[in-house]
């Protein structure tokens, strides 16, 4: 199974570092990056606003729980947003390139 993995970071020099070391990993096969998203969220009791720079990851369900972890290790939130949405169908040579290019490592 493949999956779209939602993940926000502070800005596009910081996204694209991140999508970067996650293809080059093979925890993703490819990272489509969204600038100029406008965040409006509640943290530590406030309601805040910010400027965030989106991705779109392509992640096999296999390599999503290294995924996790090189995120959270090499983010800038204390708590990231990383949201996994299951790819349940899609052209099948797309998908077969997803699993093929974000494999985990052995551990």
């Amino acid at each position: 199974m493949c999956l779209l993995v939602y993940v926000t970071a502070p800005d596009t020099e910081n996204a694209a570092a991140l999508a970067r070391m996650l293809v080059e990993k093979h925890l993703a096969a490819g990272v489509n990056l969204l600038p100029g998203a406008r965040s409006v969220y509640r943290w530590q009791g406030r309601v805040r606003e910010a400027r965030e720079c989106l991705l779109l990851a392509q992640v096999s369900k296999a390599a999503f729980a290294q995924f996790c972890q090189a995120v959270r290790e090499n983010h800038e939130y204390e708590v990231p947003c990383i949201v996994a949405i299951p790819l349940e169908s899609g052209y099948a040579p797309f998908l077969d390139w997803i699993a093929e290019n974000s494999l985990p490592s052995a551990q």
